[in-house]
């Protein structure tokens, strides 16, 4: 029986949101740090990146119906919801909304959301090192890429230059590095990871770090196109209001959705040499982009019927 796109992205989604509920802090556990863990992970999300990586590993041949490559995509959602609870303290981006909800730490208070952020992260390479059927080498290669990308060469030196974009005067090449830092680098361990569980070969890793690269570049332009609109589940205008200069105020809207479709038009490229075995990948990100297109009024350079 033939399965459509939809369908098998959803059977996967519900797949991990089952996952995630077990690998959690259980419900019977009373305290305020588990609350905030299973409330900043387990919020109605795009599951954007753990789905990914599943697509992308079995688009390289890899058997995703192993639990362990799932648990593998678990830890990669509570890294991101720990990034997302961390950027949104007061301290960084002060935000009051995430996924449509009072943030971490407007329901828990900052103490709780911190501890919680650290908890998610320790679970995370946790549930890597607990994964059934997995190699070893898998998972200390899983854990090597994670860590990473969430450390002073990716995530967090990523977020510190983010704070400090208010004070650049508009270089092109310091907001990309930003945006290579703070977005591209968790989507590069994703993709990593995808390859590391299919045993790809070094050519199609290293397409797959060209892809994360265009990735998170086109991500976050999307994300800076997307900042004065309502509806996101974010604080509206946060850029603005924080004097941040993105490459959309640098280049204006215009210019900055055509580098986006380039950005979107390499990685389709990079994606196709390194995913031989299936295209529910390249479907996923034309039908990611092609949304979010349509959400900030622009229309894709390509359609889903392209993606064949």
């Amino acid at each position: 029986m033939n399965v459509s796109h939809e369908d098998d992205v959803a059977h996967l989604c519900d797949a991990l949101e089952k996952r995630l509920q077990q690998l959690l802090p259980p419900c019977e556990l009373h305290g305020a740090v588990y609350a905030a863990m299973r409330d900043a992970t387990l919020a109605a999300g795009k599951r954007m990146r753990p789905l990914l990586l599943l697509l992308a590993a079995r688009d390289m041949g890899c058997d995703i119906d192993r639990s362990g490559v799932v648990d593998l995509a678990c830890a990669v959602e509570m890294i991101h919801a720990a990034s997302l609870v961390l950027d949104d303290m007061p301290s960084m981006d002060n935000a009051m909304q995430r996924r449509g909800r009072p943030t971490i730490h407007c329901q828990y208070g900052e103490n709780v959301a911190m501890l919680a952020a650290v908890s998610l992260l320790s679970q995370a390479f946790g549930v890597i090192a607990r994964a059934p059927d997995l190699a070893p080498e898998v998972k200390s290669q899983a854990s090597a890429a994670l860590s990473v990308a969430i450390g002073h060469l990716g995530l967090a030196q990523g977020q510190f230059l983010d704070l400090s974009a208010s004070h650049n005067s508009g270089d092109v090449e310091a907001i990309m590095l930003t945006n290579e830092l703070k977005t591209s680098s968790l989507f590069d361990a994703v993709l990593q990871i995808a390859a590391i569980a299919a045993g790809a070969q070094p050519l199609a890793r290293e397409h797959l770090r060209s892809l994360a690269r265009e990735m998170g570049q086109a991500f976050q332009l999307m994300d800076d196109l997307a900042d004065g609109l309502s509806h996101t589940g974010k604080d509206a205008h946060q850029d603005r209001d924080k004097k941040r200069v993105t490459l959309v105020a640098a280049l204006g809207a215009e210019v900055a959705y055509h580098r986006l479709c380039q950005h979107m038009r390499r990685a389709d490229s990079h994606l196709l040499n390194a995913c031989t075995a299936g295209r529910a990948t390249q479907r996923f990100i034309h039908a990611w982009f092609n949304k979010y297109a349509v959400f900030i009024g622009q229309q894709g350079p390509y359609s889903l019927s392209e993606a064949r």
